[in-house]
C-alpha cells in the first residue's frame, strides 16, 4: 500500500513538474523594431513586448531563445522551442508546416529601396532579400534575380556596396535605413502588400498553446493594449487594430498606453 501511495505521489510530482515547464519562445534579434538585442544583451523589441504580455495574460511562464532566421522554423518543428515570435508573416506556405495564432500585427506593406528612385527592380535587376521570407519568394517570381542573405542588415548592405540594385523587405524595417541615410537610399516604385499579418508560430500539434495565446491576443486587441504596444514601437504612420479587428489609422484606434 505504501509503495502504491509513493508511486502515486511520484507521478503527481512528475506531472506537476511537467506542467510547470516554461514555454520557450524563439526570436531572431536582428529585425528592429520587431526584434533586436539591446545594450544589455537581451532580446527586445515589439515581438518581445507583445510576447511578454501574451504570457502574462495566458498565465504562462515563458523564456526567450535567440535563433537565426534561416533555421528558426526547422528548430520549432524539432521541438527546440515551443513558439516563434520573430516578425513572421502568416502565409499559406508556412501554414503547411506550422500553425499560427491570429495576427498580432496587421498586414502591412513591403517596399523596395535603392540608391536611386528610378533603379530597375524588374527584369534584369538584382534584388536583395532575406532568405526564407515572403519578400524573397516575391522577388523570385518577379522576373528579377534574387540575391538572398541570412540577415536583413546584409540585404541593405548589398545595395550600398553595389552587389544588388535594390533591397525588398518590410517597409517598417527599411524605413529607418532610408530616413537616416541622408538621401543615400530612396524608395523605388509602389508599396507591395504581402502576407496575412504577423502571428505566433507554433507546432501543429500544440493546439492548447495556440488557443491560450490566441485568446490573450484577442483580449489585447479588445482593450487597446496591443495598439499601445504598436504605438510604443512604431509611432507615426503605423497601422492599428479597430473595434472589428481590422487595420485602421491611429485616429480610429483605441490605444491603451504601455508603462
Amino acid at each position: 500500500m505504501k509503495k502504491l501511495m509513493l508511486a502515486a505521489a511520484t507521478l503527481a510530482l512528475t506531472a506537476g513538474l511537467a506542467a510547470a515547464a516554461p514555454v520557450r519562445i524563439a526570436s531572431e534579434g536582428a529585425y528592429p523594431p520587431f526584434n533586436l538585442v539591446n545594450d544589455k544583451g537581451d532580446l527586445d523589441g515589439f515581438d518581445i513586448a507583445v510576447g511578454n504580455e501574451i504570457c502574462k495574460r495566458a498565465e504562462l511562464e515563458c523564456v526567450w531563445v535567440k535563433n537565426d532566421w534561416d533555421s528558426i522554423l526547422p528548430n520549432l518543428k524539432s521541438s527546440n522551442y515551443d513558439a516563434i515570435m520573430a516578425g513572421m508573416s502568416i502565409t499559406d506556405e508556412r501554414k503547411q508546416e506550422i500553425d499560427f495564432t491570429q495576427n498580432y500585427f496587421p498586414p502591412t506593406a513591403s517596399a523596395y529601396a535603392a540608391l536611386s528612385a528610378d533603379a530597375n527592380i524588374g527584369d534584369g535587376a538584382v534584388v536583395a532579400a532575406q532568405t526564407a521570407t515572403i519578400q524573397a519568394s516575391y522577388v523570385a517570381e518577379s522576373g528579377a534575380t534574387l540575391l538572398e542573405f541570412a540577415t536583413p542588415d546584409e540585404t541593405v548592405a548589398a545595395v550600398r556596396n553595389g552587389e544588388a540594385d535594390a533591397v525588398f523587405a518590410d517597409k517598417d524595417f527599411l524605413e529607418p535605413a532610408v530616413v537616416e541615410s541622408n538621401g543615400e537610399l530612396s524608395w523605388v516604385g509602389e508599396n507591395v502588400p504581402l502576407g496575412g499579418g504577423i502571428g505566433v508560430g507554433v507546432r501543429q500539434s500544440d493546439t492548447e498553446l495556440r488557443d491560450k495565446m490566441d485568446a490573450a491576443i484577442a483580449s489585447m486587441k479588445e482593450d487597446g493594449t496591443l495598439n499601445g504596444i504598436i504605438d510604443a514601437w512604431f509611432g507615426e504612420g503605423a497601422l492599428y487594430y479597430g473595434a472589428d479587428g481590422q487595420a485602421v489609422g491611429k485616429a480610429d484606434a483605441k490605444i491603451t498606453p504601455v508603462n
